[in-house]
């Protein structure tokens, strides 16, 4: 079973997906006026490690994540060099795809833009207009907090606080200021803004996540997720605007992120600890040493970056590498440890997976991910260990691997043309059914320490010692 915490109800609760064996997850994604800090991705990781696990245990996914390239920053990025807001993002919108690739983050299956989805948020005012949740003043179009009676239901705000009839227009506000929100901007000078029936404008931050979710995974789906300071006022804005608009719940489960602090303070500029993923990489550190560190810590908990506790973290993730590659070069006996292996396998596996599903307790899975290589490696110095259970171990290692993602990744070998020469040679004897010759060739590799696999999809090879 597995149960994740749902900010929602502020408990921990069965995670039942809508359809069986399908996940449909939104994952709140970069707003392009800058490089994304190392905050950023310490919830991209989160997310990237929700998603592995939910594969991992067998479901098929669906993910959704936005990019959000207008809202006030990043107009006020373009206008301070004279760009257009097009040619303002597209360079940060680049570096954050590479960025994704260095950090291994699996791509999502959409990443809509705010800029390409303006019908879909303009039909979305529409009817929050007509349905009465939202009223027209001096050519905005605001959402009206009174009419949503469940309004707070997400961040527990204090229902007093909501002051009636007072609007805000900024994208980003503080928690105190409980205002109705903007759907639709009007036309000013200096924004770009686009022609449609609601007059010149530009969209609002909030709608522009509910108008591309509910396009792709539709009025309700599993899972949402983002950092703490997304909930207020950004995820409840959603739930408002979302649920007034389709008259049915928005998200069953809402996931979310606590910061990331470095040296026990919040990143600032001015501070000097603040840092982007092309900082670190100057500084010539491993990104995957980065992505373990990132990863390491339960994600409902406040994360310390400091360069101490990353090199803790290199440690660490260098431990499992040494001891995959003592297991792929130490000569083992050939003599069968199977099923003492296999036993340790899958008690090891299933401690993993067990501790994953419990609201993805990283620590716990880690902890069963050493105590298993600590057993292995007492074998190891028993010669207790077989090749073949050393192998079982292996295949174990890179299961886990598939939800870690920190081992490095495998590189196909070459083999040396004579090699290749032979094994062609042997493939076109036995498409003349010359099955002696072909025979003879695979003795012959063989002796190499070359074992040949003849599949469906045909022959395969691999190293022996």
């Amino acid at each position: 079973m597995i149960r994740f915490y749902n900010t929602l109800s502020g408990k921990t609760e069965e995670f039942k997906p809508l359809r069986p064996g399908q996940v449909g997850l939104y994952t709140c994604g970069p707003t392009v006026y800058d490089y994304p800090h190392i905050g950023n991705y310490r919830a991209y990781i989160f997310e990237d490690i929700l998603k592995r696990f939910l594969i991992f245990s067998g479901f098929k996914m669906t993910h959704v994540m936005n990019i959000t390239d207008v809202d006030d920053k990043t107009i006020k990025g373009a206008n301070v060099l004279g760009l257009s807001l097009n040619d303002y993002t597209k360079k940060y919108i680049e570096a954050f795809f590479e960025d994704l690739k260095v950090l291994r983050i699996l791509p999502a299956d959409y990443y809509p833009r705010a800029t390409e989805h303006i019908e879909d948020m303009v039909r979305m005012v529409r009817g929050l207009l007509d349905k009465g949740y939202a009223y027209l003043k001096d050519g905005s179009v605001y959402f009206s907090l009174i009419r949503f009676p469940d309004y707070g239901k997400l961040s527990k705000i204090n229902k007093e606080e909501l002051k009636a009839g007072a609007r805000v227009e900024s994208d980003e506000y503080e928690k105190e200021s409980v205002y109705d929100f903007v759907l639709w901007k009007k036309a000013r000078p200096g924004e770009p803004c686009w022609e449609t029936e609601l007059g010149p404008g530009r969209p609002g931050w909030h709608i522009e996540c509910s108008a591309m979710s509910t396009r792709y995974l539709g009025p309700t789906f599993d899972i949402h997720c983002g950092g703490i300071d997304n909930i207020f006022p950004h995820h409840e804005n959603e739930i408002a605007q979302s649920e007034a608009y389709y008259g049915q719940k928005f998200v069953n489960y809402w996931l979310h992120c606590h910061h990331l602090v470095v040296d026990g303070e919040k990143m600032s500029k001015s501070k000097g600890n603040f840092y982007t993923l092309r900082d670190l990489l100057a500084r010539k550190i491993d990104p995957v040493d980065l992505r373990y560190f990132l990863l390491s810590t339960h994600y409902r908990k406040m994360l310390n970056f400091t360069f101490d506790n990353l090199e803790q973290a290199k440690a660490s993730r260098q431990r499992i590498i040494d001891f995959v590659y003592v297991l792929q070069h130490q000569p083992l006996p050939e003599t069968s440890q199977t099923e003492s292996a296999s036993a340790l396998v899958a008690s090891a596996l299933s401690n993993f997976q067990d501790s994953l599903a419990d609201d993805l307790n990283i620590s716990a899975a880690l902890a069963a991910l050493f105590e298993f290589i600590r057993e292995i490696n007492s074998r190891l110095a028993r010669n207790e260990l077989s090749r073949q259970a050393a192998d079982q171990v292996l295949t174990a290692i890179y299961q886990m691997d598939k939800v870690l993602a920190v081992l490095p990744e495998k590189k196909e070998e070459e083999l040396p043309a004579e090699i290749l020469k032979k094994i062609e040679q042997r493939e076109q004897a036995r498409r003349e059914k010359n099955f002696a010759l072909a025979d003879s060739i695979r003795q012959e590799l063989l002796q190499q320490g070359i074992v040949l696999e003849d599949t469906r999809e045909g022959v395969r090879w691999k190293k022996i010692n």
